[in-house]
């Protein structure tokens, strides 16, 4: 068992990695960890399709033995990383969230579980996602309020690391399905320049929007991942020499970071304490050295940026989800409606589409070139209700324009629940990215970790409403507020 102050929630995977180095820790301690809390808190959060205890417990031991036998830490040796049940996974089901494909086994692992494994990292099971990785809400709970939504799509994953089950979790982000979990979840996450994280093996809705990520406990760990994740070498040319110029991944020599603060289209649909807990932060962010802050205006052409979007997307989804729409009575409301939607749409008007948000694009790569980062909202507050309607952000915007973008879990609203703020940089910048969040963090301006919310769960453990705070969830887990788990895959 855990004490208090051990768990992902309060230790990096840098400083797990250490603690295997010189043995003071083992991965099946680590695998022990993940498997308490995940027994502890499954049944209240309902992050994961499948979580199979015995499975992790195997592989960490085989991880134990090669290490006692001189083999070298890889760069994530014996951590577990949540899968996104759209990603195709040799050991477990691929189901994305539709009863149409239950029980689906691909037979092999989506190239990025590769990269995974290739690392060290085990892979104990896969979290929840929407239906296709679209909008309709699965089981998953938020795990600061039940009520509230935990986001879509790639809900399970952030939740999964909301409640310190796994201290990294993949995500897929067509629209704003990174931002909007790590913001209302409370926690960082990642997504990257488009293309940086290869797509085989996993479902596609939508060619130029699709964009792999992932969501961590700690900001320290997020360029760990981003490196084990990414493609690399000459094969990949334009990333791979964007990525190495050392000039696109640091501050200029003798000049102060230059960040721009931006007001998208959909300023006016955030609510007022969150646009004044940004404009707040952004005062706080003028007073630190070395930085020098613009009040920016985004290109004219980014006005009309959803209304592309939905064109795209909705005439993908039609295209590719033919069959499934053809059973349309298992398939969700809202899904057959875009599906409906999109089958409206001419080809014409799609490619029509396209071009726009290519010149989207290319307009915002040279707005943004004269910014090391710019800052906004993630998201327009705290989760709303689950059976309420988001209201408008501009995740999709930067998705579009294919820019990596942060969600750092920043600020706490009204009634005690977390919203993020994002960071996002020219397309490529990943790097410089990361150390922009670093100094804006070593200035008190972003969290180590986690949203430093008092309430991980709250919801009824045992017997009565109860809030559990960070400190003690480990403590009340430890309490015995278990449920057995399923060695076939899964908790019931």
């Amino acid at each position: 068992m855990m004490s208090e102050k051990s768990g992902f929630l309060f230790t990096s995977i840098a400083d797990i990695q250490a603690r295997l180095a010189n043995g003071s820790l083992t991965p099946t301690e680590v695998a022990q960890w993940a498997i308490d809390v995940v027994e502890c808190l499954e049944p209240y959060v309902k992050a994961w399709v499948r979580f199979d205890a015995h499975q992790l417990m195997d592989h960490a031991k085989e991880v134990e033995a090669h290490l006692k036998f001189g083999q070298s830490l890889g760069s994530l040796t014996g951590i577990p990383v949540g899968i996104k049940d759209m990603m195709n996974t040799a050991d477990f089901p691929t189901e994305m969230g539709s009863p149409l494909w239950q029980g689906f086994t691909p037979g092999n692992d989506a190239r990025v579980l590769f990269y995974l494994k290739q690392a060290g990292a085990l892979v104990p099971g896969k979290t929840v996602t929407a239906e296709f990785a679209v909008h309709t809400l699965d089981k998953t709970l938020n795990p600061h309020d039940p009520t509230r939504t935990p986001g879509t799509s790639s809900s399970g994953s952030a939740a999964a690391v909301a409640a310190g089950m796994v201290p990294v979790a993949l995500g897929t982000q067509t629209a704003g399905s990174i931002v909007r979990p790590a913001s209302f979840c409370g926690v960082y996450g990642c997504k990257p320049s488009f293309g940086l994280i290869p797509r085989t093996g996993m479902l596609k809705t939508t060619d130029s929007l699709d964009t792999v990520g992932f969501f961590v406990s700690h900001l320290v760990d997020m360029e760990r991942v981003f490196d084990v994740v990414r493609v690399h070498g000459q094969n990949f040319p334009l990333s791979h020499a964007a990525l190495r110029d050392e000039a696109r991944q640091n501050k200029p020599p003798g000049k102060p970071w230059r960040i721009a603060f931006v007001k998208p289209h959909v300023w006016d649909d955030a609510h007022p304490y969150a646009q004044e807990a940004m404009t707040g932060w952004v005062e706080s962010l003028k007073n630190i050295p070395d930085v020098e802050v613009v009040e920016a205006d985004l290109p004219s052409e980014t006005l009309d940026s959803h209304r592309i979007h939905a064109t795209i997307y909705n005439k993908t989804l039609s295209y590719y989800f033919q069959e499934e729409f053809k059973k349309a009575e298992l398939v969700s409301p809202v899904m057959n409606d875009l599906i409906t939607q999109g089958q409206a749409i001419s080809v014409e008007a799609y490619q029509q589409a396209l071009k726009d948000q290519e010149a989207m694009a290319q307009v915002v790569d040279t707005w943004i070139q004269d910014f090391d980062a710019v800052v906004t909202l993630s998201t327009a507050g705290e989760a709303p209700l689950r059976e309420d309607t988001e209201r408008p952000d501009s995740a999709l915007l930067w998705n579009m324009t294919y820019l990596p973008v942060i969600s750092a879990p920043t600020f706490i609203g009204p009634t005690g629940l977390p919203f993020g703020l994002q960071l996002v940089a020219r397309r490529y910048n990943d790097y410089k990215l990361f150390k922009v969040a670093s100094y804006f963090n070593t200035h008190g301006l972003l969290p180590d970790g986690v949203n430093p919310v008092a309430k991980i769960v709250k919801n009824i453990v045992g017997s009565g409403q109860g809030v559990i705070p960070a400190e003690a969830t480990m403590a009340v887990c430890n309490a015995g507020a278990h449920t057995d788990m399923d060695t076939r895959g899964g908790t019931r």
